[in-house]
């Protein structure tokens, strides 16, 4: 009977180790229903259902088999096995959003691992305390606050999680495990971008660049240059953002990912647009819109609409503009986005006013805007109260996988009629030209150079859709592009997700948040469990 236990148990781990999770959960729970009188086995046999149920999403039953291993190993007082169990709960905890229960797990798993003096133990508990810290203030970022709102809150826990992040690197360079300092980099980056320290963020992400290089790691490399692009940015530096985004774009096409193709596209798009290279950056928005049509990505398409608008616009070439306004509005009612269906009906507003204007050649009065339809809620100047758009709330462009954790960023302009009774060809041409998204970075750029507190309620990420949701690493309140770009940043910590090893490593890299044990090596090393 134990035997076969053991058969089941060693199927339904050979089967998660190839991605096929619910297959191997059924096996999984057949070994447990044939029993077992070994504890260490059942106690492997648990942990690894926790983590097979974390990859299918499913938290609430990671949750239960986890805890139930916990209880076991205390029961039989494994220790090691108790540390590990605990960081497993921690990091299924953080996913459901429950960031101080999970806080207390990582502790005890700190606990521990310090008492067996087990440096591996210690920085893996390290680096999944500095994610839980790092989610819960991307999450308070995220609980509806305007820019320049940025909690204290939020502060707090992002500080705490560099502190993590940092006390994890100090360990992880003494085991010499590159590719453990290379994914703490990473997310150590990420968290000084959402608090503003953009200078911090490409000093710990050009560590993070030449790390992946050195393992051949394109996927890593490429997110390494998207988020730098996004800091330089914000710290005003186009040109340099620019290139970064050429080179994620390159190394998209050869990973062949379309859905992040189109979102560097997006991106270069909008950085040619502030760099008021009009005809660059309309080029990169129809290659985004062709991407977002063949992916059948009609909030994609919406966005490519939108900046496509803003871009003919700035160039006088009203026609075209009117035709992408058109279908932005017409896409924003067939999606049901209502704060961008209101924009883009001021946006068609506008444009009608001035090409009136020019058939016309002679004033027009304020009659000939479309009105917003009725129960809107708007301020004075025209613009939604409710201006945080649905539609860009999600920081997946194409909707990519869980982890994808990065990088979908929009720029949002709201072309607003002058507030003139009868407004002159010339004030309204004027306002339909501009792009106010620039002038908005400007405002900012020069309130980042006189304050260090207003940058960090810039960089928010998008919080989860629900609470057990997991943001991806990878990882921004109203449209206007800077806040898009915070969301576009933070979606895409390569490291939170759940993976089963095989023991073969002998200092596994601290960067799996849920640590499986083999049940092989459960039995054969005399009941002692064995996480890679």
């Amino acid at each position: 009977m134990e035997a076969s236990c053991l058969e089941l148990a060693l199927e339904g781990e050979r089967l998660c180790k190839v991605g096929d999770y619910r297959a191997g959960v059924s096996f999984f729970e057949s070994a447990i229903q044939v029993g077992t009188e070994d504890l260490q086995i059942l106690s492997a046999i648990y942990s690894q259902l926790g983590n097979a149920y974390f990859h299918l999403h499913d938290y609430n039953k990671a949750l239960e088999y986890h805890r139930h291993d916990l209880t076991l190993t205390r029961t039989i007082g494994d220790q090691l096995g108790e540390a590990k169990a605990s960081g497993n709960l921690g990091n299924t905890l953080k996913v459901l959003g429950r960031y101080d229960e999970a806080a207390i797990c990582c502790q005890r798993h700190l606990d521990i691992s310090r008492m067996l003096h087990d440096k591996v133990g210690q920085a893996r508990a390290l680096y999944n305390y500095g994610n839980v810290y790092h989610a819960k203030g991307k999450n308070i970022c995220w609980s509806g606050m305007d820019p320049g709102d940025f909690p204290e809150e939020a502060r707090i826990a992002l500080k705490k999680a560099t502190e993590y992040y940092e006390a994890n690197l100090a360990i992880v360079k003494e085991l010499g495990d590159r590719a453990a300092q290379g994914r703490t980099y990473g997310n150590l980056g990420n968290s000084h971008y959402l608090l503003g320290n953009f200078q911090d963020a490409v000093l710990a992400h050009e560590q993070r660049l030449l790390i992946a290089k050195e393992f051949g790691d394109r996927a890593a490399e490429r997110r390494a240059y998207c988020n730098l692009g996004n800091a330089y940015i914000f710290l005003g530096q186009f040109e340099v953002a620019a290139e970064h985004y050429k080179r994620t774009l390159q190394l998209a096409r050869q990973l062949k990912d379309r859905a992040v193709e189109a979102q560097a596209c997006y991106s270069l798009g909008n950085t040619f647009t502030l760099l008021q290279d009009y005809e660059r950056a309309i080029d990169y928005h129809l290659k985004h819109l062709i991407i977002a049509q063949d992916l059948k990505d009609r909030i994609g398409e919406g966005r490519a609409c939108w900046s496509l608008g803003n871009a003919y616009t700035a160039l006088g070439n009203h026609e075209q503009a009117m035709s992408f306004a058109e279908k932005h509005l017409e896409i924003s009612k067939e999606i049901g986005d209502r704060s961008g269906e209101l924009t883009a009906r001021m946006n068609v507003s506008d444009l009608q006013l001035v090409l009136g204007l020019k058939q016309n050649n002679s004033n027009t009065n304020s009659s000939a805007f479309i009105e917003s339809p009725p129960g809107d809620s708007s301020q004075p100047d025209g613009r939604s109260r409710g201006s945080r758009r649905h539609s860009m709330e999600n920081m997946e462009l194409m909707k990519l996988s869980s982890d994808k954790n990065m990088q979908d960023q929009a720029c949002e302009e709201t072309t607003t009629p002058q507030q003139t009774k009868s407004p002159t060809k010339s004030s309204v041409a004027k306002t339909s030209s501009k792009l106010f998204f620039i002038n908005r970075f400007k405002s900012k750029k020069h309130r980042l150079n006189g304050t260090n507190s207003s940058p960090a309620a810039e960089n928010h990420s998008p919080p989860p859709d629900r609470p057990g949701k997991q943001y991806s690493p990878d990882t921004l309140g109203d449209d206007s592009f800077f806040d898009l770009l915070s969301r576009f940043q933070g979606s895409r910590m390569d490291d939170q997700r759940c993976s089963l090893q095989d023991g073969q490593s002998r200092v596994p890299a601290p960067s799996f948040p849920c640590e499986t044990p083999s049940v092989a090596l459960r039995k054969r090393e005399q009941n002692k469990l064995n996480l890679a």
